[in-house]
Parts: structure tokens; sequence; C-alpha cells
């Protein structure tokens, strides 16, 4: 898939008036959303965990979680988990865009709203 960013509001849940406007490279290989280590304590965002995860030449480190809220073209997550992340590196991760209904598409390039399930299953024994 192609490469591309989506601009986005991010914000503490706890505290909605420490925001940021950041440009975000979407990216359906990383779990979380990723924003640097040091916006996230000037938003004031608390570490909830933290969590083991491989990276992209298969080591594996552990890195803090948070949760922010976020907005990207108009659609609203009030909380959604986040890694502190190394300075400059701005990551939309899929349960993010679950999370936002959006889905991105390959050929144009851009997010687009996403269909969710919701469906009744019949179990037989």
């Amino acid at each position: 898939m192609g490469v591309f960013r989506v601009k986005a509001r991010i914000w503490n849940p706890l505290d909605p008036s420490k925001s940021r406007d950041r440009e975000l490279l979407v990216d359906t290989s990383a779990t979380y959303t990723v924003i640097p280590h040091d916006v996230l304590e000037a938003l004031n965002i608390k570490i909830l965990k933290y969590a083991r995860f491989r990276l992209a030449d298969n080591r594996v480190i552990e890195k803090p979680v948070g949760e922010v809220g976020i907005e990207v073209e108009g659609y609203r997550a009030s909380a959604t988990p986040v890694v502190f992340g190394d300075p400059d590196i701005y990551i939309l991760g899929s349960v993010t865009m679950e999370q936002l209904g959006l889905t991105p598409d390959p050929i144009t390039r851009k997010l687009k709203p996403a269909e969710a399930l919701l469906m009744k299953t019949k179990l037989s024994l």
C-alpha cells in the first residue's frame, strides 16, 4: 500500500483544552497510534501500561502506552491507545482507524468510511 499522511487533532481526554494538531503517517502495519513522548507529556497524558512491540527489523522493544482523544477528517474517538514514541514519529495505527470507522484506500491514498459488521450468528450443535 502507498504511504500517505492525514491531519489529526489529538487531545487529553481528561482535559480537552490541551490539544495539538499534527500530521500522521497512515500505517496499517502499526497496531497503535504513535506520538512523540514529549508531545504526550506536554498534553499531560499519563502512562497506563507498558507493552511489547515487534519492529520491522524483528527486534522486540517495550514502550509506554496511554490514551488520547483524536479527530481525523471529522471522525472522533474520545479515547484511543497511544504509544509514547521517539521524536518526530507520528503514526496513525490500525486500532485507532477501526475506532474512527475509517479504512485506508490505496488507490486514492485517503481514508474512507469503513463498513462495520453487526450481525446475528447461528450456532449449531
